[in-house]
């Protein structure tokens, strides 16, 4: 399962290697997929028909080279906008394989997520990217996206979550 892999490799490339508690178990029950049959020919992009539901939120595009080798992935989940009235999309995790980059796969994910919110009639198309990683963020800029520097990223996890999961007991 490729997915797997991807996944622990942007685990490591983020500096966060044990914070990867995800199984091959765990993703598939979560995340939708393509069928395993889909066909892998010229850098493709392989889109996940799974449907989506509470239990399974996530969808997963896997790129693939030309010779068939997974190359990279794009997670995500739809969002919605309340100021817009519209749904969009909220990439969870890109990922493009150190030996892949500069191929033009990112560029690639990113365009296929940027048609899949027009094909829904979205507005937007939201992520998050770590302030150390100048690179990527360079990358982000140079296709048009912007640093939302008004907005701080809030999160409860863990005993956070059971804490305020109980505040109104």
């Amino acid at each position: 399962m490729p997915e797997g892999r991807l996944i622990q490799e942007l685990a490591d490339y983020e500096k966060e290697p044990d914070a990867n508690k995800a199984t091959v178990e765990s993703i598939q029950a979560t995340v939708a997929f393509a069928p395993s049959d889909s066909p892998n020919t010229d850098a493709s992009i392989i889109p996940a028909t799974e449907p989506i539901s509470p239990t399974k939120p996530a969808r997963c595009l896997l790129l693939f080279t030309p010779e068939g080798e997974a190359a990279g992935m794009a997670l995500y989940f739809y969002n919605y906008s309340t100021w817009r009235s519209r749904a969009g999309i909220y990439l969870e995790d890109l990922y493009v394989r150190e030996s892949a980059r500069g191929k033009g796969y990112g560029k690639k994910l990113l365009s296929t997520l940027a048609k899949q919110v027009l094909a829904i009639d979205g507005g937007r198309l939201d992520w998050a990217v770590l302030k150390w990683n100048e690179p990527s963020i360079k990358f982000y800029e140079s296709i048009g996206a912007y640093a939302m520097n008004d907005w701080v990223g809030m999160r409860v996890d863990g005993e956070g979550l059971n804490k305020l999961a109980s505040l109104t007991d």
